[in-house]
């Protein structure tokens, strides 16, 4: 007995070992990382895996970034390691514990990327980090080297700091996916703490001085998390990191992650559109509860070597814009005329999509994994679960309001699946699950609005949702500037060229499908449809390009002009008493009646 019982406690005592990781700033000049990964004691031979896709639903392939990689046992003795496919090493020997080492280049920029320069680093660490596929569940720890005197180490993991004191530290997670889940910034940046409903909140912020307000900054930041956290009543973390990016280029985003988000917006839009990166951290910080903890089932658990298919991207996106759309009506960021000049405006993105009446939002969802490619995202060839799907959850949250009277809204179907899904650690079935969540708080089947405007391809019933708080969509055509050619960019990427018209000033002066748009009249954008919607027919579009063989050239094309059909959303002639009613709740995302039963208090404690 007593021999069995000490094979137990050693048989433990190793599954609890940790891998560790030691991440080295090798050579900031070529971008160049190395990665050490010290796996204890177990197999003889252990595949080690480097994600395929991480941070944007689209195959990235990682490893093509790896230069090298080599193996060795704790003598320091080479062991023999083999790919067995793009993203897989395979090495043998290691069952008295082994050390497997590459250098992998990180130069991708963004949110969604993993950077290392002379000016700072950010990490995505699923991006540069290897797991045992053996041990994906075990603890690990991570340690940074190589790192500046004067730079600053950004991650909320536990830290164990070296015995001397200072230095970046080691850091450790419960397992690879909290691991990779927490994104680095380490430089020399601007940071502010504060406290909020009994939360530690974190501001990280990289970007010339005078490109932004750290206290504007802060101010919008504690206004957003004060309201979202009051509107789910529910705080599932006690600390959350912000990292915000603001570089002289084109485009942004955000990356959601448990406890943090990393968001990235141009530095002249961040200063001259501040509701922009409002929208931008509201979406982000909401993300916690949708996609991080309400969470599909088809995304569980996370396949990092090949697509993850889900068909519920319309809710875990777009309905988070919906819900950002009342958070920023609710603390005051936005007024009601702009928030209603801006859905005549997505509304017209979607009804000047071809593709609405073929492709349906869950379809969109399922397809996400092609929006890497410009053919792609032709208006012919698809709609977006983001637009779309913002636009559904709007609709849902009037059908809802009318089933019930006033008396349910989105809001409670929220408040619904986080305290079925969410807290009880488990996963919704995509759709069927949220069809499932608003029966059980209208006590009511919406099937219908689930079949023709979420699985089908029916025009959304615009009027019949919008006359319920006394207002109407009025269409009208309207001369616009139109230049002969269709771009589109890749999450804030330089624009690609998916179609020429023929015989078109643009395929005039030579511009083709593959030509990389570098800047639009002499800025770098992201958006050239919107661009040339500034402008009038007759203007000359002034374009850099570079096309498909690396030559870089100008083009001038002088603009044409279209009829497109535009949206506005307006008040009917005579409004009741009742849409008012139902409308000033709606307009601050609560319930028009008082329930049954009151709201619980925030709830907190971290939710793993």
């Amino acid at each position: 007995m007593t021999g069995l019982f000490l094979l137990l406690l050693a048989s433990t005592a190793l599954a609890a070992a940790p891998v560790e990781y030691t991440v080295t700033l090798a050579d900031a000049p070529r971008h160049l990382v190395h990665v050490r990964v010290h796996l204890p004691a177990g197999s003889a031979e252990r595949d080690l895996q480097l994600p395929a896709w991480n941070a944007l639903y689209q195959i990235r392939d990682f490893s093509q970034y790896v230069l090298r990689a080599a193996a060795r046992n704790p003598a320091g003795q080479p062991l023999a390691v083999r790919k067995t496919d793009k993203n897989t090493w395979r090495l043998r020997g290691g069952e008295g514990g082994a050390d497997f080492e590459y250098d992998i280049l990180a130069n991708l920029p963004g949110p969604f990327g993993a950077e290392f320069n002379s000016e700072h680093a950010f990490f995505n660490l699923a991006e540069i980090l290897v797991y045992a596929v053996d041990a994906r569940n075990a603890p690990v720890t991570v340690a940074f080297a190589g790192v500046p005197g004067d730079w600053l180490v950004a991650l909320l993991l536990p830290a164990m700091y070296p015995a001397g004191g200072g230095g970046p530290g080691v850091y450790s997670a419960r397992d690879y996916d909290q691991l990779v889940d927490s994104p680095v910034e380490i430089g020399m940046f601007e940071q502010v703490f504060f406290q909020e409903g009994g939360a530690s909140y974190r501001i990280v912020v990289r970007a010339a001085p005078g490109d932004y307000s750290l206290d504007g900054i802060t101010r919008m930041v504690r206004t957003i998390v004060k309201t979202e956290v009051a509107w789910m009543e529910d705080r599932p973390f006690a600390d959350y990191l912000f990292i915000y990016h603001f570089p002289h280029a084109p485009g942004g985003g955000g990356m959601e992650h448990a406890n943090a988000t990393a968001i990235e917006l141009g530095a002249d839009r961040a200063r001259n559109e501040p509701l922009l990166l409002a929208s931008l951290t509201a979406h982000e910080f909401f993300h916690l509860w949708n996609v991080k903890r309400i969470r599909s089932q088809s995304l569980e658990p996370v396949d990092y070597t090949r697509e993850n298919y889900t068909t519920a991207l319309w809710f875990s996106e777009g309905v988070t814009s919906t819900v950002t759309d009342f958070m920023l009506l609710r603390a005051g960021l936005l007024d009601e005329s702009s928030w209603l000049a801006y859905l005549g405006r997505e509304i017209g993105v979607l009804q000047r999509r071809p593709a609405r009446q073929t492709q349906s939002v869950e379809e969109s969802s399922l397809d996400a994994w092609l929006e890497k490619y410009p053919e792609y995202r032709l208006p012919e060839r698809s709609i977006s679960y983001y637009n779309k799907g913002e636009l559904v959850g709007i609709l849902l949250d009037l059908a809802v309001r009318e089933a019930t009277g006033g008396q349910r809204s989105l809001r409670d179907v929220f408040h619904w699946m986080n305290q079925h899904y969410a807290q009880k650690h488990r996963f919704f079935p995509d759709t069927e699950g949220v069809r499932q969540a608003v029966q059980a708080v209208t006590g009511k089947d919406l099937g219908r609005f689930f079949e023709q405007y979420v699985a089908g391809v029916a025009e959304l019933p615009y009027d019949e949702s919008f006359r319920t708080v006394g207002l109407r969509v009025e269409r009208r055509e309207a001369r616009a500037a139109y230049a002969g050619f269709r771009a589109s960019s890749d999450f804030g990427d330089a624009p690609v060229v998916a179609w020429v018209d023929a015989g078109s000033e643009a395929q005039l002066r030579g511009l083709a499908a593959g030509d990389t748009i570098l800047t639009v009249n002499g800025k770098p954008v992201s958006d050239v449809e919107a661009r040339v919607a500034q402008m009038h027919p007759g203007d000359t579009l002034k374009l850099r390009v570079v096309g498909r063989d690396g030559t870089a050239r100008n083009v001038k094309i002088k603009l044409g002009a279209r009829e497109r059909e535009e949206f506005r959303v307006v008040n009917l002639p005579d409004i009741t008493p009742e849409q008012r009613a139902r409308r000033a709740a709606w307009l601050t995302a609560d319930d028009q009646a008082p329930k049954d039963a009151p709201k619980g208090a925030v709830r907190a404690g971290v939710v793993p």
